[in-house]
């Protein structure tokens, strides 16, 4: 059984390392029930194709069971099933879980993706093939193979061979097959307990509950088990209504309104310009930057030859440029901004050649533990020639008569500091990655509790 995936995502050959299988090499891996080998067919620098091929041993699925001959006479060497499910899962095991060392900027890029397999059994023929892939943004081309080429008149059977093309990331694509050929095959070749339904609902993560044929889907997945079909159906109705970026986003407007009676955001952000520009910085990454409120207020200057944002949220970053184009701005400020989709505890080699890199409002949803990632990828691998943090002051909450005592500010911060705590892991930061750091308050200051938000400016040595 062969699948074969291809991009024209250049360099193409960045396939290799999302799939962690290198394209001058031919792999094989052996498994319970036959072997797994990966090769590239194909791979330059315009078209990368990565082949599994599915060697099953049909004596190994019958061995021990009394087999008789009728046992050793089926099709699984030869078509799209679970086995292969499982095979990907065994090979593709980092890619599938959005892992990606060498190039994580790629991970959670859509890319143009085809994805080939020869033979699939489609219990329900083109129909279902169209109704499972087609919601989800594919292209589908299918080709029906006849029972017997020398004898038409037996008809279709139900053996495809299948096209499928989307732009998505290729975690996402991986997820699809791993959970939809089960169920076009309508059958799995193992036992399936409750541990399924786990499955299901980890590679079916932020599609499979808003997908109109979700029912047959899970139904089929689960081998038709009422119970445990029953069982994924509900825990899948629990995050019908959860979308966690709009939560983001009306946890955001929800601090926005604790800030509001200070004009707080307003003067973070004409301090953080006014500080580019007496530092004479003329390029500018804001890592972290949402719906794009400081990218706003920089456009509007003339000073700054290159903009960028950067934020792990798709949805925030739709906002922002759906915000940017309703400033009709002039062409030419327009070609200074760049806007992408990224993690900020990655290298990623897009963050490098700023002048400046600004942090605002942001290491406070970060965990700890998570804080000396983000660290190094700006002190250390960015390392940019001024670096501006903002961060709120929890001190100054007590004063917001509309946050009750002991809430933070936002319901995703994992922490807000004192003034002192900040400026301790400021000094430690500017120490270790060679910066020397000033602070300076926002807001109005009170004499007991300071000013509600705290400002960093790391200067390399």
């Amino acid at each position: 059984m062969l699948l074969t995936i291809s991009t024209t995502n250049q360099p193409a050959t960045d396939l290799g390392y999302l799939l962690h299988k290198h394209p001058d090499k031919c792999q094989s891996f052996p498994l319970s029930f036959g072997k797994a080998h990966i090769f590239y067919p194909e791979a330059s620098e315009t078209l990368c194709t990565a082949a599994l091929l599915l060697d099953i041993n049909p004596i190994k699925l019958v061995r021990g069971r009394g087999a008789t001959l009728e046992h050793y006479v089926t099709d699984r060497p030869y078509v799209a099933s679970s086995f292969l499910s499982v095979a990907m899962s065994h090979v593709f095991s980092t890619a599938m879980g959005g892992r990606c060392k060498d190039k994580p900027e790629l991970v959670q890029t859509p890319i143009p993706l085809t994805a080939k397999m020869s033979v699939v059994p489609c219990w329900g023929g083109e129909e279902i093939l169209r109704e499972l892939f087609e919601p989800l943004g594919y292209t589908v081309i299918a080709e029906n193979h006849q029972l017997d080429e020398k004898f038409p008149e037996w008809g279709n059977s139900k053996y495809y061979t299948v096209e499928l093309a989307n732009t998505i990331p290729l975690s996402e694509l991986l997820s699809h097959l791993y959970v939809l050929i089960p169920v076009l095959d309508d059958e799995k070749h193992y036992w399936v307990g409750e541990d399924e339904v786990e499955k299901l609902l980890r590679h079916g993560e932020g599609w499979l509950n808003t997908h109109p044929a979700k029912e047959k889907i899970t139904s089929r997945y689960l081998k038709r088990r009422g119970n445990l079909t029953r069982q994924a159906l509900a825990q899948l109705a629990e995050t019908d209504n959860f979308d966690p970026d709009a939560i983001a986003l009306a946890q955001t407007e929800e601090e926005i309104a604790i800030e509001k009676p200070l004009s707080l955001n307003k003067q973070r952000m004409l301090t953080v310009v006014d500080t580019l520009k007496a530092n004479n910085v003329k390029q500018i990454i804001d890592m972290g930057c949402g719906e794009g409120t400081l990218l706003r207020y920089l456009l509007k200057e003339l000073c700054f030859d290159k903009i960028a944002g950067v934020d792990v949220s798709y949805r925030a970053l739709e906002i922002a440029k759906e915000r940017i184009d309703k400033l009709h701005l002039p062409r030419n400020q327009w070609e200074k901004l760049q806007i992408f989709q990224g993690a900020l505890t990655y290298q990623d080699k897009r963050f490098k050649n700023y002048d400046a890199v600004t942090l605002i409002e942001v290491i406070e949803h970060l965990d700890l533990p998570r804080l000396s990632s983000l660290e190094r990828v700006i002190f250390e691998f960015s390392h940019p020639k001024l670096v501006i943090v903002t961060t709120p002051n929890i001190e100054y909450n007590i004063k917001f008569e509309n946050l009750s005592a002991g809430k933070l500010r936002h319901k995703d911060h994992r922490f807000e500091w004192t003034r002192v705590e900040f400026e301790t892991w400021a000094n430690l930061v500017a120490e270790k990655f060679g910066y020397t750091v000033s602070f300076q308050p926002i807001g109005d200051i009170d004499m007991e509790v300071g000013s509600p938000t705290q400002m960093a400016l790391f200067k390399q040595n």
